[in-house]
């Protein structure tokens, strides 16, 4: 079945957490899982923030080699469920101040941990396994995820900018991409996607305006 990547990112980006299964070092051929929080870059790649003292970030600095599995939040049955199954290779990265705000707009809990042994992780995907719900599912192929639009981290700095100087109390904008924005209504998380994607930033603006003007409604 094609599987439209942007309805997979969607979903990635509507995680609060997922499973990440890494290589276990103590224990040779068997996977080690763990929940982690969920959080995306620019190019709709999932970023740990992670202790070096942790079992799963020894296991990822001894072979990158590993998977992220997530399902669609606040749905009753797993087995309906739109869920996700991501895997590919995740390596430390020096994260730049954008990112940081970025991770931290999602997770402030995790300032706290910025002058600990934390390291900030990527997992760059190599095939991802989405499955829609009962008779849609299907495989995503490395360039079908990096043909995805992406916004930079200074044009998403910009649009934040803007768009958060209008916002009631009530709403808190976590970020925006070509696809849609996050945001925290009444403290919820929620994703929400725009009708058309686009790359431009009027575009995304007017897009947003639109959006959070329904939203500010609740």
């Amino acid at each position: 079945m094609k599987i439209h990547p942007a309805e997979v990112a969607t979903l990635l980006h509507s995680a609060e957490h997922a499973t990440l299964a890494t290589q276990s070092q103590q224990l040779p051929g068997y996977p080690y899982a763990t929940a982690v929080p969920c959080v995306t870059d620019a190019a709709h790649c999932p970023i740990l923030f992670v202790s070096l003292l942790a079992e799963h970030t020894r296991n990822l600095l001894a072979d990158a080699r590993s998977s992220l599995s997530l399902v669609a939040p606040e749905h009753g049955s797993v087995q309906a469920a739109p869920r996700l199954s991501l895997i590919g290779d995740c390596r430390p990265i020096d994260a730049p101040p954008l990112l940081v705000d970025r991770y931290l707009r999602y997770q402030p809990e995790a300032a706290q941990y910025l002058a600990l042994d934390f390291r900030f992780f990527r997992l760059q995907p190599l095939r991802l396994r989405y499955i829609g719900g009962v008779g849609r599912m299907g495989w995503l192929e490395a360039d079908d995820w990096q043909a995805l639009d992406t916004l930079t981290l200074e044009d998403e700095a910009q649009l934040l900018r803007a768009l958060s100087a209008e916002l009631p109390e009530h709403i808190r904008l976590l970020g925006i991409d070509c696809y849609g924005l996050d945001c925290s209504l009444h403290g919820q998380r929620q994703r929400h996607r725009f009708a058309l994607p686009s790359t431009q930033l009027e575009e995304l603006a007017q897009a947003a305006r639109q959006l959070l003007a329904r939203l500010s409604a609740r």
